[in-house]
């Protein structure tokens, strides 16, 4: 197994002890973008020194807007199912948990995805709890079936990632051929004695089927996986060092890492009293921590949910997240107005997407519902390539602008479809190749007089 306790410990007490001045060098040498070693991360997650730690936000901020400009991609949580055989003590949906369970019938996914069109979503991420008989991969599959299949009002989701258990290289395959995008799945844990402490008599309990779950999908062909820790079940500077090894695994054995990166924190559940967690984060730690990972693999997409406060998403798209979910629910059916359910976890940022866009034009974001790069195969390494050659920017950031002139059109009020082509006049006039000007300003057009899903 390629997570070490005793090596990464070693690597953090170590650190301890390490000078300013060592510091100084690792930032330097973050700020050139030479790449960090194992050492150089643990003595940045060791900073107090309340300079450096403006410099580590500086040195995120800039790698961000480099690689990413000021592009934000937009998505929600579609919950499909909250059976499941696990009893995981941070999670709502834990099998002793006395709540009404639950799986949608594909009518009543086909309305979910639905509610969804009409918040104006393109990419979802399908979320179903582990239960072999009520939840099969066949059940699962049905589903994404059903999403792609889904037509309203003449748009539907062009994009599925998928949450689901640690499972088979052939159930892999099975996502692979139904064209998945990002296979997700959140480690919670690295800590062996915690992953197993927080996960009793439970199918997910087996730390390395777990751990080695990527390892699978990517021999079955998924070319693009998201990793995660859930912060606060164990020390977090164990954590981010485990999820940085992971990610060097995966690209020593499959010649790429994490195509995204989620920082969920804790957060309180049913049946779950937040006290009993004693590696509980405060904000001040957990900005650093999405910094440190945004310097530590600047080519990473990273995640934050409604998980986190409309303040906390708000100063951490400075400092390293490139996707936030909007108008997100985690109950079972929970788009559907009116409908009572119990969610996996609480949400903390309540706002509309209008209200999320509205923030993101006005603070000079461009929220972009692309899903271009899987329907035109720039995935794995081929997108990573892409990436940090910097031509990923002809693509992405046209995309971004044709995609919130089709959400400005069919979904925004009136205020915010005025900002939103403001906003796209102004960064086509930024575009520097003629020929992508060209084709970003025609795509406009188009888009206007009625054509959608136009993409490079």
């Amino acid at each position: 197994m390629f997570i070490d306790e005793s090596y990464i410990n070693n690597l953090l007490n170590e650190a301890k002890n390490t000078k300013k001045e060592e510091i100084d060098e690792v930032l330097i040498k973050a700020k050139e973008r030479k790449g960090l070693n194992h050492q150089d991360i643990a003595k940045l997650l060791m900073v107090t020194n309340k300079d450096q730690i403006e410099e580590i936000y500086k040195i995120a901020g800039d790698i961000k807007k480099s690689i990413y400009g000021n592009r934000i991609v937009i998505f929600a949580p579609l919950y499909v199912s909250n059976f499941c055989v696990n009893n995981c003590t941070y999670c709502g949906y834990r099998r002793d948990n006395s709540i009404v369970r639950r799986k949608l019938s594909q009518e009543e996914v086909a309305d979910e995805a639905k509610l969804l069109i009409d918040m104006g979503h393109k990419r979802i991420a399908l979320e179903i709890g582990e239960d072999p008989v009520n939840c099969s991969i066949d059940y699962v599959l049905e589903c994404i079936n059903t999403i792609y299949n889904t037509y309203h009002k003449g748009q539907h989701i062009r994009r599925i990632n998928v949450n689901i258990a640690a499972t088979t290289v052939e159930n892999y395959r099975k996502l692979k051929d139904i064209g998945i995008g990002t296979y997700i799945l959140f480690q919670e844990t690295y800590h062996r004695p915690t992953y197993e402490n927080v996960h009793p008599k439970s199918i997910k309990g087996n730390f390395d089927y777990h751990t080695l779950s990527f390892d699978r999908a990517m021999e079955a062909g998924l070319e693009d996986v998201g990793g995660g820790a859930l912060f606060g079940l164990y020390d977090s500077k164990f954590e981010v060092l485990s999820l940085m090894i992971h990610n060097e695994h995966l690209e020593e054995k499959f010649g790429v890492g994490f195509h995204t990166i989620s920082v969920p924190r804790l957060k309180k559940a049913e049946g779950m009293d937040l006290s009993n967690f004693p590696h509980i984060i405060d904000d001040e730690e957990f900005k650093r921590i999405v910094a440190i990972i945004r310097i530590a693999v600047p080519f990473t997409g990273i995640i934050l949910s409604t998980r986190e406060s409309e303040e906390m998403r708000h100063e951490l798209l400075k400092y390293g997240v490139s996707q936030i979910s909007a108008g997100s629910c985690t109950g079972v059916g929970g788009y559907k107005e009116g409908e009572n359910h119990t969610e996996q976890f609480e949400v903390s940022d309540h706002r509309t997407p209008d209200e999320i866009l509205l923030y993101l034009i006005e603070n000079g974001y461009i929220p972009s519902y692309c899903t271009a790069c899987y329907r035109m195969g720039r995935t794995g390494d081929r997108f990573m390539s892409l990436a940090k050659s910097g031509n990923i920017q002809n693509v992405c950031h046209p995309n971004a602008l044709l995609t919130l002139m089709e959400y400005a059109m069919d979904f925004s009020n009136p205020n915010l479809t005025k900002k939103a082509e403001e906003l796209i006049k102004i960064e086509i006039d930024k575009i520097q190749r003629d020929d992508i000007k060209k084709i970003a300003t025609d795509g406009i057009e188009n888009i206007k007089n009625g054509k959608r899903d136009i993409y490079l």
